[in-house]
């Protein structure tokens, strides 16, 4: 469920625990298409013969292919009204604790750790945690940080 906030409550939202997104399937293609455009087609990702046999018994996903998630898991976690314009300004700490092998399902957990007013608008660090469906450790623990500006 997304959690909506006005602008003007932006200055609260620290603390804030967004929740659990959906969770989304990774796909052999979604893998390949990724390996495509990051010009990355290492066997453990795009082979999934040769991934069978190698050290995760499974092709998986790249890294950055599931940080890049993030950007859809956080847009349905939490939005803003009253915004002119939104900067997914970047990344702190990013660590990718477990593989993703492909054919799982993952899903991504947040909460507003700082709230820092900034010229003209806010910046929100959010935790944000990917997990995979039954895995024992995260698949992705970073910090995003996104600003919003009225």
């Amino acid at each position: 469920m997304t959690i909506t906030l006005d602008y003007n409550e932006l200055g609260t939202a620290a603390g804030r625990d967004l929740g659990y997104s959906e969770y989304r399937e990774i796909t052999q293609d979604q893998v390949n298409t990724f390996a495509d455009a990051a010009d990355d087609h290492q066997w453990i990702h795009v082979d999934p013969v040769k991934a069978k046999d190698g050290p995760f018994g499974a092709p998986i996903a790249h890294g950055f292919l599931t940080l890049s998630l993030a950007i859809p898991f956080w847009t349905e976690l939490f939005d803003v009204t009253g915004v002119g314009t939104r900067v997914n300004y970047g990344l702190d700490k990013v660590r990718f604790p477990a593989p993703v092998p492909v054919g799982s399902r993952i899903r991504m957990k947040g909460v507003i750790a700082e709230v820092e007013e900034i010229p003209g608008g806010y910046q929100l660090t959010v935790d944000q945690t990917i997990e995979v469906e039954g895995g024992t450790k995260p698949a992705v623990v970073a910090r995003g940080l996104y600003r919003f500006y009225a």
